[in-house]
């Protein structure tokens, strides 16, 4: 086995420990170092243990929060012990993590083979949905990066997957509002989806923010296209091209569909827009809106 391997068989029988007997913080390096000796003896790997087990401790409640937003069906307390801390250190790994040295992909088939170790007879599959699910949601993770590494084929002849979105803004006792959504890794961002084969474009827009805000929108200007590369756990890596148009809307409660990785959506006052956490390849199309809509 893996010396990375068993490391993290160790973090999570620690982890493990700490769910189930409510192991104190303060001494969880004395069980982990413990838990080393017994179950790898004379590896002695534990500046990579220790790193995990206080990364995962550490991010736990956000890790929580992802993990209940990605599989809603089951609630926390239900997830098992074994596949609940299976995820956080593979949701710690896939979200937190140094991805030179663990990649994306690393960290969801370590996860998935710790399930199959020590969990049930769905606990793979279970893991493996969970992390899949918010690797697609995501871009997979960290859509501003450009990796480093080889890509698998070259770019021109990646699959292209198209999908439209929309600066939606609404008017409203002399204010102009935008409507953003949030994503469960704490982004305010556009509301877009995937436009069909043989679909208009702006009938995309219209479709795709209808069904993720619950809003009739009239699409106007084109703002601007963006385009990056994802990494889709079953085919692989991906070009998503985005085209982002202005598009107007009534001003009226916001009603999130039932797309996964996001977990609100708000209106905001112009004013109020550059104050939020956004992703880079994003600010520059809500820059554009911003300024048309200032000469309205």
């Amino acid at each position: 086995m893996a010396n990375r391997h068993l490391s993290r068989s160790v973090v999570l029988q620690t982890l493990f420990e700490h769910d189930f007997s409510g192991t104190d913080v303060a001494t969880i390096s004395d069980a982990l170092h413990r838990n080393a000796e017994e179950f790898a003896p004379g590896m002695g790997d534990f500046v990579f243990m220790e790193k995990l087990l206080r990364g995962v401790l550490e991010k736990q409640g956000d890790i929580d929060t992802i993990m209940t937003k990605a599989a809603p069906d089951w609630p926390l307390e239900k997830i098992s012990v074994v596949d609940r801390n299976v995820l956080r250190i593979g949701l710690y790994e896939l979200l937190f993590a140094d991805r030179n040295e663990v990649p994306a992909k690393v960290a969801i088939n370590e996860a998935i083979e710790l399930a199959k170790t020590y969990g049930g007879e769905s606990s793979g599959k279970f893991v493996n949905g969970v992390l899949g699910s918010v690797y697609k949601e995501l871009g997979e993770p960290g859509k501003d990066e450009t990796s480093k590494k080889p890509k698998d084929i070259p770019f021109e002849r990646m699959p292209i997957e198209k999908l439209a979105g929309a600066v939606v803004y609404a008017k409203k006792n002399g204010n102009v509002y935008l409507a953003l959504v949030h994503d469960v890794f704490g982004h305010w961002t556009l509301s877009k989806g995937g436009v069909g084969e043989g679909e208009d474009v702006k009938m995309g827009t219209m479709r795709a923010i209808k069904e993720e805000l619950g809003l009739d929108i009239a699409v106007g200007d084109e703002l601007g296209n963006n385009e990056y590369v994802a990494s889709h756990p079953e085919k692989g890596k991906i070009r998503k091209q985005v085209s982002y148009f202005l598009a107007e809307a009534p001003y009226q409660d916001l009603k999130l569909g039932s797309t996964g990785g996001l977990d609100d959506a708000k209106w905001f006052k112009l004013s109020e827009v550059v104050s939020l956490n956004a992703y880079d390849d994003i600010l520059p199309i809500i820059t554009k809106a911003v300024h048309l809509l200032l000469k309205k």
